[in-house]
């Protein structure tokens, strides 16, 4: 696993794949990583933790990805324009 930071909130994260998780066998149910880059409408792609992507609208754009703050550990929010 390679370790990066969140595009919303700067937290860092982890990224599943590659040769670490080769060998998992299924045993961790895809949740090794702690983030996924999501891959918005506009074509702009983001690598989001798990709360800022709770945090976002359905149909996120660039500015919703600008605006997240990380609140504490386990929470990220949008933050005020």
């Amino acid at each position: 696993m390679s370790k990066a930071s969140c595009d919303g909130c700067g937290r860092t994260v982890t990224v599943s794949g590659g040769i670490a998780n080769l060998w998992s066998f299924g045993t961790d149910a895809g949740t090794v990583g702690t983030a996924m880059t999501l891959e918005l409408e506009d074509g702009t792609s983001h690598l989001l933790c798990y709360p800022c992507i709770e945090a976002v609208p359905d149909h996120p754009t660039t500015e919703d990805i600008e605006r997240l703050e990380q609140v504490d550990g386990e929470t990220s929010r949008l933050g005020a324009l």
